[in-house]
Formats: C-alpha cells, structure tokens, sequence
C-alpha cells in the first residue's frame, strides 16, 4: 500500500456505555462513547449556535456573505485569495462548524483568527470541505482512488454513489465489492480477501460505509469495521448524512473521511443543494481541496449562508422530529399487527423488532427520524402516497416538513427493496397529526385495494 495509508496504523478510540439514567436515543445528549466537547467546553447544542461568529468588537453578529468571483492583487503583497474556485471568505464558519461538530478540528472560526476562546496559541486545524452538492463530495472521495482500486460498499446504499461507482467500475476504473454491511463477519471476511488481492495487485482499497443505510436503515458496526480496516491499511470512508454528527462521529472511531448531504438534516429546509467531507488528515485534506478547486465544485454564496442558517437549529430540529419518529414508528408498528391495513412491517432502528436494535442503542446517540414502511406491493404504496393530505410525497429527507417516499419508483433501486417500501423523513410537525394522516392514507389504501381485486 501507499505511504498515504500509514496512518491508518492507529488505534481506533473505543466506544463506552451511556451515561447512567440516560437510555438509548434519549433526547439530552449522544451516547458517552461518542460524548465530546469543543475545546472551549461548549456542549453541541451551544457549539451549533455560537460557532463560526465573528467575535471582533463592531463586527456582525453573523458573517458576511462574499459575493465575488475574484480578488484584488498586488505584485508586492501576498494574495491568501486568488480566485473563488479556491474557496471564499464565505465557506469558513460553516467549513468549521461541521468539522467541529464531527470531532475533525480542534477549533471553532473566531473571526480573523483560527484560535480556540481558551487557547493562547493558535492550534493547527482541518476544516470541513463544502462541496456543491453531496455526490459531489462523494466524488472527491471517489477520485481519490488510483486506477485498478477496489472499493467495498454496502448492498444497499445513497442510489447515487453507487450509480457513480458502478459507472466507475463500468470503466474498468475501480473493481466494487457488495457487502451486507451490518454483518460483520461477512465484512471482516471481505475486507480479508479484498485486502489480499489488492496486495498482490498492488492497488488501493476503498471501505465505504452508510449507517444507517439508505433506504432499509441497516446499522454497521462502525468501531469494529473501521478498526478491522486500519489494521489492513484499507482507505474507510462514512456517509454520515442519516445519523448527523449529533448522533455519531464516525471519525472517533478512526474513519479517514466522512461525507455529508448538507442538503438534508444539516440544513434542513429543503431550500440548498450541498455537500460536505471532513477528515483529520492534513494530506486527505489537502487532495479533496484540490479536487474540489480543480472541477469548480463549490457551493454558492447564497446556498452556503442558508445552510449556516440551517444548521444554527440543528439540535432542536432533530430532537422534534427523532422524538416524533420514536412515537409514529411504535404506533405504526402496533397497526402492523392488526392487519387491517397494508402494512407488512416498520424498520426503526427505535424498535426492538430492528434487527440491530442493540447495535444502534450502544453506538448512536439517537435512533434518527427516517422510518421504513413495508405496504406490501407497490399499488399499495401508491396508494397510500396518492391519500396523503399533511406528509408531502417527494424525494429528499431530513427538512423540517415530514416527507414520503416509494423508494423503487426509481430504476437504480436494487431489488433487495421491496416494491411497497415507502422511506418516511419525519419531520417537527405534530406527531398526533403526522399519524393521523397516514392512518388515512393507509384505510383509503386497503379501500382501494379490495375494490381492485
């Protein structure tokens, strides 16, 4: 392997149990294993409010936005900012903020100066990368592997990142390897031979990893995964988009590189298109960078102010709708087992019925706010998507409004997904009447049904 692997001979930090009186999920605070404070003590609640402000008497209480596509120069006086493909004043308090909330920095933006409120020297930092959307932040990760790489992902996984990888591999430019990433065994066993057959091949191995997975909610074990992957010099990488860095920190766990949708729960209006990849790696780093310079994919000014807008209400967001999704998912599994409506079954890693419900319980700070119901076919799930008044029926997740959707309406769907599995992104509405309306939408259904037969 690469001299830009070496470093994946650390050890990974273990994760703990929670904080005595607290159960898993709870509201107040993430589990102990991933507990953390910035450097100036602040508790993530606060960190997501007062980070990235200018604290310079006389200065905004938020940061300017920088509308320009180029800077001024003298021949005579070093230019910091050349051109906007390189990044603008702009990016800093949100590049910050999220590599904060990941655990990637060991400093929040103060204004002109990278320096920590209770530090008295500067300390080195590597903020997040924003990217104009999520796959082009997947992409970065994506181009940083040589030709002939292999690339380890699971079986079911965000529809565009394995849309580009397969067209990758299509290619002949990376050779992918589909796992059930929440059995660990079969991961270990792949991470095994993979890591053999590159070693004779002498090329580079991507891990990449989703949990909880995108759509059917799968839940990895992250420190076990990422430690067994270090220890074969294998490049890990997390799309930590479904958990929020509220919920999990990938990179405590010794992962290289974690993705963002900032679209999502980041920003959470449904109102930007972004991405975000953070690592600890000065040279990891320093590549994603000049990829991003080198393709022109920044966000714009604009999206990056609403965005740092939206993540200001990031707690508050996700423990409405987690608490709201933690009550709708119980209730719509109570309704499962009466079966008067088309309704097969409910995946929450909440449930005790999920398959690692004590995986999530003892690695999560939370068990989010997407929801899988199983309607039983798709005419079902249509239906029911076609009698919703107060759910919106759209793509997307992770907005304040509680959104709907019949996952395999698209073709990039794998079959393991049912035909009537219908993704809830629950949202701050009220739960009562988030209930209500699907309990309608599903009496309406199974009408609708028995008329059709």
């Amino acid at each position: 392997m690469s001299s830009e692997n070496q470093h994946h001979g650390q050890s990974a930090p273990d994760a703990g149990p929670h904080p005595a009186g607290q159960t898993p999920g709870s509201q107040s605070s993430p589990a102990a294993g991933d507990a953390w404070h910035t450097v100036s003590g602040q508790s993530e609640r606060t960190f997501v409010v007062s980070a990235g402000r200018p604290h310079e008497p006389n200065s905004p209480v938020n940061p300017p936005v920088d509308f320009t596509s180029t800077y001024t120069y003298r021949p005579s006086v070093e230019q910091p900012q050349v051109y906007a493909r390189e990044g603008i004043p702009s990016f800093g308090p949100l590049e910050e903020l999220i590599a904060g909330l990941e655990g990637g920095t060991r400093s929040a933006y103060f204004g002109s100066g990278m320096v920590a409120k209770d530090q008295e020297q500067p300390v080195e930092v590597q903020p997040a990368l924003l990217f104009s959307s999520g796959l082009s932040a997947i992409s970065a990760v994506l181009n940083l592997l040589p030709l002939g790489s292999h690339v380890i992902l699971p079986k079911h996984s965000y529809m565009g990142f394995f849309t580009m990888a397969q067209q990758m591999a299509e290619k002949g430019m990376i050779t992918l390897h589909r796992v059930d990433i929440a059995e660990t065994e079969q991961v270990r066993t792949t991470l095994q031979d993979v890591s053999t057959l590159a070693q004779a091949q002498e090329a580079e191995v991507l891990l990449w990893i989703e949990s909880p997975t995108n759509p059917m909610l799968e839940v990895a074990d992250l420190p076990a995964l990422t430690a067994e992957a270090r220890r074969r010099s294998i490049l890990t990488a997390v799309d930590n988009t479904f958990a929020t860095p509220l919920r999990q920190r990938p990179l405590k766990h010794g992962t290289d590189i974690v993705v963002h949708s900032v679209t999502k729960f980041l920003s959470g209006h449904s109102d930007v298109i972004m991405g975000a990849a953070v690592t600890s790696d000065a040279e990891l780093h320093r590549r994603l960078h000049a990829h991003r310079n080198l393709h022109g994919t920044i966000p714009g000014p604009m999206e990056v102010f609403l965005a740092l807008r939206g993540v200001r209400t990031l707690a508050i967001r996700l423990d409405a709708a987690e608490k709201n999704a933690g009550q709708l998912a119980h209730r719509l599994e109570a309704l499962a087992a009466e079966g008067t409506v088309p309704l097969r079954s409910v995946s929450y890693p909440g449930l005790s019925s999920h398959p690692q419900h004590e995986r999530a319980s003892a690695q999560l700070g939370g068990y989010g706010a997407i929801i899988t119901i199983d309607t039983g076919s798709m005419q079902a799930a249509d239906a029911v998507l076609e009698n919703l008044r107060l759910w919106t029926p759209a793509t997307s997740l992770g907005g304040v409004e509680s959104l709907a959707e019949r996952r395999r309406r698209h073709p990039g769907e794998p079959e393991t997904v049912p035909e009537g599995l219908i993704r809830l992104s629950v949202g701050i509405e009220d739960a009562g009447d988030l209930f209500d309306d699907l309990l309608g939408a599903l009496r309406t259904a199974a009408e609708i049904l028995r008329e059709n037969r």
